[in-house]
C-alpha cells in the first residue's frame, strides 16, 4: 500500500501496488542482464590490421655487434617486430572481437522483476545514494504530472512531492570524464537521479530532458538497466497512476 500525491505534495488517497513489486531481488540476474545490455551496446573497435608492418627493415647480419633486428636502412632503429621500440602492437584490438553476450528470455525478465521490487525497498534506494524527503517508495502521482512542459513547473512538483533533492546530488555530482571520453564528445560523467514512468511522455519528456540524471520512461520501456544502473538495485521512481495500472495488467 502506497500513497497517492497530487502535484501540490498533497496525499489524496492509498492504492495496493502491483504482484510485479513483490519478486525476490535477485542481484546475479540483476548483474547478468546488465552485463549482457552494456556489452550488446558497445561498438566493436580495432586498429588496422597491418598497422607496423608498414616499413621496410633489414637486418645487418653478424658480426656488427647488435641484435638481428629489422632495421631502418642506415640506422639501428629496430621496426615490425612487437618488442622493438618503434615495432608494431603485439596484442591491438581487433574488430572481429565478439562483444555479444546471449541471455534468456526469462532471465531477462526475472531480472525486471527484481530491479523494479528493489524500488519498493526504501533502504535499498537509500542507500543506493539517492536523497530524498518522501516517506514511501515508489513515488505514485496523479496522471496530471503528465502534461507538464516545462522544466521549471516540474522542478516545483519535485520539490513539493520530496524528491528534488536528487535532482541536485546528480548536478553537483558532474564531474568532468577520466580518459580519452573528454575529446569524444562525451566530456562530462553525471550521476542517475530520479526515474520518472509515465504512460504519455511526450510532454514531460521535454520538461525532464535537461534535469541532470532524470530519466523519462514508459513501462513497455522498462529493463534491469534501467530499473538498476551499474547493477546496483534501488533505484528512485516516480510513477504515475496510469503507468502504475499498466504494469498491474502486466502477464507472468
Amino acid at each position: 500500500m502506497v500513497a497517492v500525491v497530487n502535484v501540490n505534495g498533497e496525499k489524496i488517497k492509498n492504492v495496493d501496488l502491483p504482484p510485479a513489486f513483490s519478486y525476490p531481488i535477485r542481484r546475479d540476474l540483476i548483474n547478468l542482464f546488465v552485463n549482457a545490455y552494456m556489452s550488446n551496446s558497445r561498438t566493436p573497435y580495432g586498429t588496422y590490421w597491418f598497422a607496423g608492418n608498414r616499413r621496410v627493415g633489414h637486418n645487418l647480419g653478424p658480426n656488427h655487434g647488435i641484435a638481428r633486428y629489422p632495421r631502418v636502412a642506415g640506422t639501428t632503429r629496430g621496426v615490425m617486430l612487437a618488442n622493438a621500440r618503434g615495432g608494431r602492437s603485439a596484442h591491438h584490438p581487433v574488430v572481429e572481437k565478439v562483444w555479444e553476450m546471449k541471455i534468456n528470455e526469462k532471465q531477462k525478465k526475472l531480472a525486471k522483476l527484481s530491479a523494479l521490487s528493489a524500488t519498493s525497498m526504501i533502504e535499498l534506494v537509500r542507500g543506493r545514494g539517492h536523497r530524498f524527503k518522501a516517506e514511501e517508495v515508489p513515488v505514485v502521482v496523479e496522471n496530471k504530472i503528465e502534461e507538464v512542459e516545462k522544466a521549471e513547473y516540474l522542478t516545483e512538483i519535485l520539490k513539493k512531492i520530496g524528491v528534488y533533492d536528487d535532482v541536485i546530488r546528480a548536478k553537483e555530482g558532474t564531474k568532468i570524464r577520466a580518459g580519452r571520453g573528454k575529446s569524444r564528445n562525451r566530456p562530462y560523467r553525471t550521476p542517475k537521479s530520479i526515474l520518472l514512468v509515465v504512460k504519455d511522455k511526450s510532454k514531460i519528456g521535454k520538461a525532464a530532458r535537461n534535469l541532470a540524471g532524470v530519466d523519462v520512461k514508459t513501462p513497455n520501456q522498462l529493463n534491469a538497466y534501467v530499473l538498476a544502473p551499474g547493477a546496483h538495485p534501488g533505484r528512485l521512481m516516480v510513477i504515475t497512476e496510469g503507468a502504475l495500472d499498466e504494469i498491474r495488467g502486466w502477464n507472468f
